[in-house]
């Protein structure tokens, strides 16, 4: 009788996840490229987004340029666009194995 009770099976174990989503995007290369796509998406004039990534002995110092009607956007209310934007990088960076980074938005 207690044959026909059946017995709960465990789940299939699920399998790894792709390194990057299967939409077609393709992950930035470096830190550079992920300010950029970053910025761009923000910022209503996309073409004038410009990142200069400069290296240095500590790790890497990435400047950013947008046009002047884009500024607040970048920085957001009270800095916490730009504050968030830099922690994003920093965390990028961490995952890369650079220890210190920096991004600088210039005027």
């Amino acid at each position: 009788m207690a044959e026909d009770i059946e017995q709960p099976t465990q789940p299939e174990p699920a399998e790894a996840a792709e390194p990057h989503d299967d939409d077609g995007e393709v992950e930035p290369a470096t830190l550079g490229e992920l300010l950029d796509y970053i910025a761009r998406e923000l910022v209503d004039e996309p073409d004038s987004v410009e990142v200069t990534e400069t290296p240095d002995d500590r790790g890497v110092l990435l400047t950013l340029r947008v046009a002047p009607d884009d500024m607040g956007k970048v920085i957001g209310r009270g800095g916490r666009t730009a504050r968030a934007i830099r922690t994003v990088v920093k965390a990028a960076a961490i995952r890369a194995g650079i220890r210190h980074t920096h991004v600088d938005i210039a005027d």
